[in-house]
């Protein structure tokens, strides 16, 4: 009996002891308010306190006041975020055993541009992409929308947009036609188009190559953007956010070189100017590559940004200079029994050794957000774009007979484009009974101007496609010419797009999302042509000369419907469907005159996870688009046909440990031509450059996670299966999987890298053009040396 009592005993002491200690350990306490920048109470602001994959979350009470309470002693992520504000993160909270620690918080006004900051090593999706516009979170928007961050790309070694837009599905590069000298993503089979802070760079052709300076991310939105973009993109929209100035001091710098002849430098500075809310921050770039197949090319940039924040408002004034040079190549190797010919090196050329894709860029925008009420934002934005391009390059047409390539021509092209572009977007805040609304409505106005020059001179046959020598050295001697035959006139063309939107996310209940927009579009375009090319004709027997004007006024409307509903905690299904318009006006598709617009439907459905504190994300869609008068070039010659395209894709982010993460997509699809006038025996065949299958998959493993240094080794692959050149699907490039290895050391606000790409050396094919397959890079390597101080971006 008594040793009963003394077991019952013992154990009521420990009971005690372990009690008493996790009531010391577990009173630490967290709290503060949250206020606007005028000074007033923030209600219902969305507050999370993370440490180790653990997540708290709340949200501010009447007063602005917030509470996190039982916290054990660490180091915590702070994170505010209110609509109309943004996004507040802090991730080096410290807290102590038995303390209380008082943490207020000042938000600021949300940028058009910049609605989040991404500050962690992975996303989530409470993150609130701004190519939403509503500031909604990724999972409520019933779309699918890929966010890639900068760590990432820092992390692979990046240095272009080409390089990292592999880590979103459905994404590939090339097109149904392409020179080598720009940047040409297809989504989900069709063509996307891409943005800089949500100011269109343009149509996708003859485009410009981006790099990563100064980007914050990239956000991609798969499908077209229906009412909030206008002459929306047909496969989807892929908008690169820069940094905005910050009132902490900071400045880094990269150097990165590698095979080929990289040479990569880069640095940024930013800071308070000491006017009182007026922050500044520039960053630079020189960038130079001699190239695998010596495809030279050199990027020099400079974007200096002002922001001023005051009260009420938060004005952006940035400007963004550039001068890119490269070298095309659209023959790349060219087509012998079908495929790529094999039996010579790789290095082995097909294009003239002279020509060139330069252009320069100067760019203005301007941004204001003023909050007017606490229930209304307007926010307005003017973009001016100059762009003059330079083009001596080589037709993706042409055709082996017996061992000659037949059918070269080389084009010589000056472009001339302003770009006006302004947008005012009252954003609005209520409720309808128990029912919250964000409304966003707007106004566009768009003005483009070209000045079009074009000349096609014709080449000598290359006699012996299994050992080629180049006929031409210089262009003395070639006659270049403007006629049907050599694809050559002198245009002015004009471009108007007005247009009337909104878009309503309505939070029915804290479950169910519903979102609705339209627009309402008023187009104007017009083709002057300045001289008489002979032949040259609209394809009615109706000839195209001056000083006649061709001209269309086309009024079509944009919508689109979607919903999500959060099943479980973490888990939500979303089902949307969106009809889109774009304007088939640019200097290659106004050959033949000015044509009616492409339009198209897309059905989609899927399922967004977020699970044990974001460390499993997965998001996963179905979708079926159709698409009908699609611009595209067959020879130098514009077509337009109807297709479907219809498949699955799925993203998948893990977070294994503290140390390990994993990120992964794939995309399987079909696609059709379901109609094609300029030949009909393509229909039912697969579109030029659209493969059946995408997988890519990046890992990476801290070997060494100390408080000041960390030792990263990272890898992974890309999959691609084969994809046809035509419409008729003769000529194809085959599948191909290449990996790459990264090596990142971090210290003391230092970072290194050494990385390998194409570790296999194998030979592949990035597109397929017209006369021959864009050749992959091969076995590459990289070192990387990079330096940060104070405001670490």
């Amino acid at each position: 009996m008594h040793s009963l009592c003394f077991k019952r005993y013992v154990v009521l002491v420990l009971l005690t002891f372990f009690a008493s200690f996790a009531a010391n350990a577990q009173t630490a306490e967290i709290r503060g308010s949250i206020i606007d920048p005028s000074g007033n109470a923030l209600t219902d602001a969305h507050i999370s306190l993370s440490s180790h994959g653990a997540k708290k979350t709340t949200t501010s009470d009447s007063s602005g006041n917030y509470q996190f309470s039982s916290l054990t002693a660490g180091i915590y992520t702070l994170t505010v975020e209110a609509p109309g504000f943004g996004r507040y993160e802090n991730s080096s909270i410290h807290v102590s055993n038995n303390n209380v620690l008082d943490w207020p918080v000042r938000l600021t006004l949300q940028s058009a541009s910049q609605s989040i900051t991404v500050q962690s090593d992975k996303d989530t999706l409470e993150q609130t992409p701004s190519v939403g516009k509503t500031g909604t979170m990724l999972e409520d928007l019933p779309q699918s929308v890929a966010v890639i961050g900068h760590q990432l790309s820092d992390l692979q070694g990046d240095l272009e947009l080409a390089d990292t837009v592999h880590n979103a599905s459905g994404v590939i590069q090339g097109g149904t036609d392409g020179f080598g000298f720009a940047d040409r993503f297809q989504i989900r089979g069709l063509e996307a188009r891409i943005y800089n802070d949500g100011f269109s760079d343009g149509d996708e052709r003859n485009g410009i190559p981006h790099s990563l300076n100064g980007v914050e991310r990239v956000e991609i939105l798969e499908g077209p953007g229906s009412s909030l973009f206008g002459s929306g993109p047909p496969g989807g929209t892929i908008n690169l956010v820069h940094y905005t100035p910050s009132p902490r001091f900071g400045a880094g710098a990269q150097l990165q070189t590698g095979s080929f002849g990289l040479y990569s430098g880069s640095a940024y500075l930013t800071g308070a100017t000491g006017i009182h809310g007026l922050n500044y921050r520039v960053d630079s770039l020189m960038q130079h590559k001699d190239g695998y197949r010596a495809l030279s090319a050199a990027n020099y940039e400079l974007r200096p940004v002002l922001a001023l924040t005051t009260s009420h408002n938060v004005l952006l004034l940035a400007g963004d200079g550039r001068y890119l040079q490269a070298l095309p190549d659209p023959a790349g190797l060219i087509y012998y029994n079908h495929t790529p010919i094999t039996v010579v090196p790789r290095e082995t050329k097909y294009s003239t050794p002279f020509g060139f894709g330069n252009q320069s860029i100067g760019r203005f925008t301007a941004s204001d957000v003023w909050q007017a009420r606490p229930y209304l934002t307007v926010n307005n934005r003017f973009s001016y774009m100059y762009r003059n391009l330079s083009i001596l390059r080589n037709g993706d047409g042409g055709s082996v007979v017996g061992t000659a390539l037949m059918g070269r021509q080389l084009r010589n092209q000056h472009d001339v484009v302003n770009d006006f572009d302004y947008e005012d977007e009252p954003v609005w805040s209520f409720h309808t009974g128990s029912v919250h609304h964000t409304l966003l409505t707007g106004v566009e106005v768009q003005h483009q101007t070209v000045v079009a020059n074009r000349s096609t001179a014709t080449l000598q046959d290359i006699n012996n496609i299994f050992a080629p020598v180049i006929p031409e050295t210089s262009t003395a001697g070639l006659s270049f010419l403007r006629d049907a035959t050599h694809s050559g006139f002198l245009d002015h063309l004009r471009a108007t797009y007005e247009g009337l939107y909104a878009t309503d996310q309505i939070d029915l209940t804290s479950r169910w999302k519903l979102r609705i927009g339209g627009r309402q579009d008023f187009w104007q375009t017009t083709l002057a042509p300045q001289i008489n090319v002979i032949g040259r004709s609209l394809g009615n027997s109706q000839f195209i000369e001056p000083p006649n004007t061709y001209s269309r006024n086309d009024t079509p409307f944009s919508w689109n419907v979607g919903t999500v509903y959060r099943v479980l905690p973490g888990v939500s299904t979303f089902f949307g469907v969106a009809h889109s318009n774009l304007a088939n006006f640019n200097s290659e598709a106004t050959q033949n005159g000015v044509e009616a617009p492409e339009s198209g439907m897309q059905y989609e459905a899927g399922v967004k996870v977020a699970a044990l504190n974001d460390r499993v994300m997965v998001t996963a869609a179905a979708f079926h688009v159709m698409r009908n008068n699609v611009f595209s070039l067959s020879s130098d010659i514009p077509i337009f046909n109807d297709q479907r395209t219809q498949g699955g894709e799925g993203t998948v982010e893990l977070t294994l440990n503290r140390h390990w993460r994993l990120n992964a997509n794939a995309t399987g699809m079909h696609a059709a031509l379901t109609n094609n006038p300029s030949n009909q025996a393509a229909t039912g065949r697969r579109p030029q450059g659209v493969p059946n299958r995408i997988v890519n998959l990046w890992t990476s493993y801290d070997v060494l996670a100390g408080r000041r240094e960390t030792l990263t080794l990272s890898g992974g692959f890309t999959n691609r299966s084969s994809m046809f050149a035509d419409p008729l699907n003769t000529n194809s490039i085959p599948s191909y999987t290449t990996a790459d290895v990264v090596a990142n050391i971090k210290a003391h606000g230092w970072t290194g890298a050494f990385g390998v790409h194409n570790l296999t050396d194998a030979r592949y094919f990035t597109a397929a053009n017209g006369v021959g397959g864009f050749v992959g890079d091969a076995r590459s390597y990289f070192g990387k040396l990079q330096w940060q101080f104070g405001n670490k971006r």
